[in-house]
C-alpha cells in the first residue's frame, strides 16, 4: 500500500467530521428517543470529553440535536436517522466539500478559470461527491448500505 502525500494535495476528511458522523451514528444506535450523556458517547466513541463537547455545540447550535442539562440529561437527534444527511453534516464540519480551490464557493475567482481545461472536470467531481454524499443518510449508515 502506497503511503499518502504529505500537505493539503487531497481532498481529506478532518477528524472532527469523522468524529461527527461517529457521534450522530451513535445517538442514533443508542438514542431511541431518550437523552445520551455526553460521557457515554465519549466511551463508547473513545473520544476525549473536552473534544467531544465542541462537537456536540456545534451540533445543538445547529438544531441537529437536542442538548438537555443535568440528571437524566444528555444529547439526542432532533429528527429521524433518515432525515440526516452526510452532505449537510460533513458541510457543517468541512466547510464548503470542493475537490480543488477554484472550485470553492469561498475561494476567490480563479484568474485561469474560463480557459482552464480541467476546470469542468473538477466541477463535475464536486457534483458528484455532493450528490453522492447528499444521497447517503445515518439510516443508511446505521444499515451498512
Amino acid at each position: 500500500m502506497q503511503a499518502l502525500p504529505k500537505g493539503d494535495n487531497f481532498m481529506l476528511i478532518s477528524s472532527k467530521g469523522r468524529y461527527t458522523l461517529y457521534v450522530l451514528v451513535d445517538l442514533a444506535k443508542n438514542g431511541q428517543n431518550r437523552y445520551i450523556p455526553l460521557k457515554e458517547i465519549a466511551e463508547r466513541q473513545n473520544i476525549s470529553k473536552k473534544y467531544m463537547e465542541g462537537i456536540l455545540k456545534t451540533l445543538v447550535d445547529r438544531n441537529l440535536l437536542e442538548g438537555v442539562k443535568g440528571k437524566g440529561g444528555g444529547y439526542k437527534l432532533t429528527k429521524e436517522p433518515k432525515d440526516y444527511s452526510l452532505g449537510e453534516i460533513l458541510r457543517l464540519t468541512e466547510g464548503d466539500l470542493a475537490s480543488v480551490p477554484c472550485t470553492s464557493k469561498t475561494h476567490e475567482h480563479c484568474n485561469h478559470m474560463e480557459s482552464c481545461p480541467s476546470h469542468p472536470i473538477w466541477q463535475q467531481l464536486d457534483n458528484l461527491i455532493n450528490n453522492y454524499l447528499d444521497s447517503v443518510t445515518l439510516a443508511n449508515l446505521l444499515n451498512n448500505e
